[in-house]
């Protein structure tokens, strides 16, 4: 059993930046992929960034490309979204997820509000 717990967001201006950490238990975190999701208000969640269990790949959605960043720190059990030139459609609920590598993204947080004002 893992569990998630994120953190970091909260009301920005455009063009503003935040960074998302999202703290797991359990000593296997190492071996998880991990993800970022979000979810707006009336829109279906969206993957907005993925990273392996090493950090040698990641992915990114085309609407984040070159503004935000995912990382993690296996010895400290947590993966981070840096968000960077925030706009008002980056405003959703974000959450992390783990693959464990049975049925995909198998573990959920409970989301951290990001708001982006114009």
């Amino acid at each position: 059993q893992v569990q998630l717990v994120e953190s970091g967001g909260g009301l920005v201006q455009a063009g503003g930046s935040l960074r998302l950490s999202c703290a797991a238990s359990g000593r296997a975190f190492s071996r998880y992929n991990m993800g970022w999701f979000r979810q707006a208000p009336g829109k279906e969640r969206e993957k907005v960034a993925t990273i392996n269990w090493s950090g040698s790949y990641t992915y990114y959605a085309d609407s984040v490309k070159g503004r935000f960043t995912i990382s993690r720190d296996n010895a400290k059990n947590t993966v981070y979204l840096q968000m960077n030139s925030l706009k008002p459609e980056d405003t959703a609920l974000y959450y992390c997820a783990a693959d464990s590598g049975s049925v995909g993204y198998d573990y959920w947080g409970q989301g951290t509000q990001v708001t982006v004002s114009s």
